[in-house]
């Protein structure tokens, strides 16, 4: 993987993994940049998702990495953000195709769901893949906006 900086935030359900995928990121080289939540206490995911959202947005991050207990609620609320395509994964094959074939700039994650072992796999997989572009995969890319 080629280290750059990953924005990565979660809801009190994904707070858990966050620090352990976060941990990791950090030692393969990655800048790391931690927007919450700090502990178990109960949060509203939609306000992790907007900050994952600013940080790209605003090229504090390349890429972002969202945790809640399915992962579909934080994914739904980080789509809401122009320029975000968030894509909820539960394996390596929808990482990789994520990013191949939809440009995906976010991952999200389910800790109830999915393992840690399988999510940093994931994770992984998400960040050292390119977008195949393409005139298919561009002009449906384009049409998301």
């Amino acid at each position: 993987m080629s280290a750059g900086t990953v924005a990565i935030a979660s809801d009190h359900a994904g707070y858990e993994m966050k620090a352990q995928i976060g941990a990791w990121l950090a030692s393969e080289g990655f800048g790391v940049l931690d927007l919450g939540t700090d502990g178990p206490a109960s949060v509203d995911y939609p306000d992790f998702a907007s900050a994952v959202a600013a940080a790209i947005r605003d090229g504090r991050a390349e890429r972002g990495v969202l945790i809640c207990g399915t992962g579909i609620g934080i994914c739904i609320a980080a789509n809401r953000h122009a320029g975000i395509r968030a894509a909820l994964c539960h394996d390596v094959t929808g990482a990789r195709l994520s990013r191949e074939h939809n440009d995906a700039n976010v991952i999200a994650l389910g800790a109830r769901v999915t393992g840690i072992e399988v999510a940093k796999d994931s994770v992984a997989t998400f960040l050292k893949t390119a977008f195949e572009g393409g005139e298919r995969h561009s002009r449906r890319v384009a049409k998301i906006g």
